[in-house]
This record gives structure tokens, C-alpha cells and sequence, in this order.
């Protein structure tokens, strides 16, 4: 039995995508980037500090690092608590040991549960995106959109209160979004996102409300996506960031400047046996010379100054 053809006709199909939301373009065409101090690679060292509530509803899915037993899951649980107790204390050790400029991605939820962890966080001035409200308040296709608004809302509104920044960026819990999801963020004055991972530079991206910025926060170098997800052993998570490394310096060479964009949980690389493979990664990356270490904000600001906006 033969398909319809109507199966394979779309309205909106054309080069290089489906849709209008970014002009299409190859990364090979576009200009030149020139970090500051003729630097060839930024480092975004982006820490995600999470809450996942033990009695989550999993709507429409769990969330990856969610919990998987039945109620009450404390195994999980805890070991997730873990990073924001003990955990995020060895990060920041190994970021001031190695002068590295780290991103804290926050829920919202992190914010109000653990006033101890915001105090640190806002004496060191780090720069703070937000993450959403907590790791089961998904965004998905088919949520209401005035359900969606408050949510982003609130989470936005709440985590400026508690920072006391102005909060310009935003990566949904588990990367999830609706259609509507980069529009309501821009609504509400979100300048970059982070859950497209389609690029390795930064791009426009264009809602109903303006331009925002989508960030290439790599989703194939992230802790979880190579420990959790493909299995793979800690030795090989720090010999993949330092060919990734390897590799984008000497693209840079030809091609103008990138990013190394490495997301990481205090849940997982703060333990003690996986602590010094982030410090190894870390004394790797910032041995080079051609290294940038900069906030998602700065590398973001020096994209747009390069007149790459």
C-alpha cells in the first residue's frame, strides 16, 4: 500500500528549513567573530542548579535526572539535593582555582528553597539565567498558552526578585518548549535562549515579539547527555571536551572565533569521584592560550559587538 502524498507536502517547505523563524545560513558564510584580546574560543562553563520535585506528574514526560520509582522516590531525590547541598561547593572551588567565568542556570524553585546557595551565588556576582520554575514544569506542545505565560512569569519575575539581576537569559527544564515558548520569552524581556542546539555560534531568532538571541548550549558535551544518556565512561567525557576543544581552536583559525559551551550538574560532576575529571577538563581547556572564559552575557555582548546581530 502506497503512502499519500499528501503525507508529503507541507505548505512551508523550502531551503534549508521549514519554518521562519532565523534566516537560513551556512556557519562557514557568516563573518568573522573576534573575542576580546584576538582570543579564538570562548569558554561558557554553564552550571544548571535544579529542583525536581518528588511527587512530579511527569506532564507530558519525565524530565531526564527525574524521578523513576514510585512515590515517595528518596534515592533519587536526595541524590539530586546532593548537588545543591555539597556538590555546587566543590564547582566553585574548581572555578576560582582555574579563574574560570561560570553562568549559573537556576530554577526558580532553587532560588526560593535554598537561600544559603542564592547568597553565595549573588556575593560572588556571577551572571544567573533562569531555568525555568523546576525540572517537572515542563513546556510542551498543546499547553495552554495563558498557563505557559503565567509560568514563565512568575519564574522569571520571582528569580530577578531573589538575584537581583535583570535575569536576560533562559534555557527551558529539559530543553522543552512549546511553539509559543520563545515568544512569551521574549514578551518578558529574555534577550538569548539555550534549548535549540542546532548551531555552534549564536544566532537571531525571530518571535511575534522581536528578535531574541538563540546560544549554542551543547547539548553533545553536556555531563548527563554523555554519562547519563550514552553511558559512556568518565575518562571518555574528559577526553571528548578536550578534542572538542582541539578541534574548534584550530576551526577558529580559518574561520573566526568559537564557543565551547559546556553544561554541567553539581548533582553528577560534583561527586567525589567525578570531581577531578571537571577539574582535569578544566586545567586542560584553560592551558591554552587561545581560551576566552566569559559568562553566556559577555560572550553574547561580543558576539553583537562583532556586528554579527
Amino acid at each position: 500500500m502506497s503512502l499519500d502524498k499528501t503525507f508529503l507536502e507541507y505548505p512551508r517547505r523550502k531551503y534549508g528549513m521549514d519554518h521562519d523563524r532565523y534566516d537560513w545560513s551556512m556557519l562557514t558564510d557568516r563573518p568573522k567573530v573576534i573575542w576580546p584580546e584576538d582570543k579564538k574560543l570562548a569558554l561558557w562553563v554553564n552550571v544548571c542548579l535544579q529542583f525536581f520535585p518528588i511527587n512530579q506528574k511527569g506532564k507530558p514526560f519525565v524530565p531526564t535526572g527525574g524521578m523513576t520509582m514510585p512515590y515517595p522516590d528518596l534515592r533519587h531525590y536526595s541524590l539530586r539535593e546532593y548537588g545543591n547541598r555539597v556538590g555546587i561547593y566543590r564547582f566553585l572551588k574548581a572555578f576560582d582555582e582555574y579563574s574560570i567565568k561560570p553562568t549559573f542556570a537556576l530554577n526558580t524553585r532553587v532560588a526560593e528553597r535554598y537561600p544559603y546557595l542564592m547568597d553565595v551565588l549573588k556575593e560572588r556576582e556571577d551572571e544567573i539565567l533562569c531555568h525555568g520554575l523546576h525540572m517537572d514544569a515542563l513546556h510542551y506542545g498543546g499547553q495552554d498558552i495563558d498557563e505557559e505565560r503565567k509560568q514563565i512569569d512568575y519564574s522569571l519575575s520571582k528569580l530577578r526578585e531573589l538575584s537581583g539581576q535583570d535575569v536576560t537569559g533562559w534555557i527551558s527544564p529539559d530543553r522543552s518548549e512549546s511553539d509559543n515558548t520563545p515568544d512569551l520569552l521574549a514578551e518578558h524581556g529574555v534577550q538569548y535562549f539555550c534549548d535549540w542546539v542546532n548551531d555552534d555560534m549564536p544566532y537571531q531568532f525571530k518571535t511575534n515579539n522581536g528578535e531574541i538571541v538563540a546560544m549554542p548550549l551543547s547539548q553533545e558535551l553536556e555531563d548527563s547527555f554523555i554519562l547519563l544518556n550514552n553511558k559512556h565512561t568518565e575518562d571518555s567525557y574528559v577526553e571528548q571536551i578536550c578534542d572538542a576543544c582541539d578541534f574548534l581552536i584550530d576551526e577558529a583559525d580559518e574561520q573566526g572565533g568559537r564557543i565551547l559551551s559546556l553544561n554541567i550538574h553539581p548533582w553528577m560532576l560534583g561527586q567525589p569521584h567525578r570531581i577531578g575529571k571537571l577539574e582535569s577538563v578544566l586545567e586542560y581547556v584553560t592551558s591554552k592560550s587561545e581560551v576566552w572564559s566569559a559568562s553566556a552575557a559577555d560572550i553574547l555582548k561580543e558576539y553583537k559587538r562583532n556586528g554579527s546581530s
